[in-house]
């Protein structure tokens, strides 16, 4: 079978299939206290249901994924280091220094900091 036909066809098909399956089998047990605001049961304290949200975590979230993806960026070069020699290794060398200096200066900054300094 061809890959492509695998991809564009049998996947969505199979998909769809596990979805309906999915939607005739499953058990759907809702009550009042699932379907609340609060899936825990409790109901809301009137006055007490917004509190201050820090950005400082979604930056520091963010930061984490850049810097994973720059980790899946190696495993590749691992596995091709031979084909690509020197010059990929060079190439590889140079994307990590340059990585490393813009996490070097997200410290200096402050931005990876999860004390309350930023206030």
């Amino acid at each position: 079978m061809n890959n492509l036909l695998m991809l564009f066809i049998v996947v969505p098909i199979l998909s769809f299939v596990f979805l309906a399956l999915n939607v005739l089998f499953a058990p759907n047990n809702s009550y009042e206290a699932k379907v609340s605001p609060y899936e825990c049961g409790f109901l809301a304290i009137e006055g007490q249901t917004r509190s201050t949200f820090q950005i400082h975590f979604y930056i520091v979230a963010m930061l984490f994924l850049v810097f994973d993806l720059e980790i899946l960026l190696l495993f590749p070069l691992a596995v091709t280091l031979y084909q690509v020699s020197t010059y990929g290794f060079v190439i590889a060398l140079i994307f990590f220094f340059v990585l490393t200096i813009g996490f070097v200066l997200e410290i200096g900054s402050g931005a990876i900091s999860l004390t309350d300094s930023h206030k």
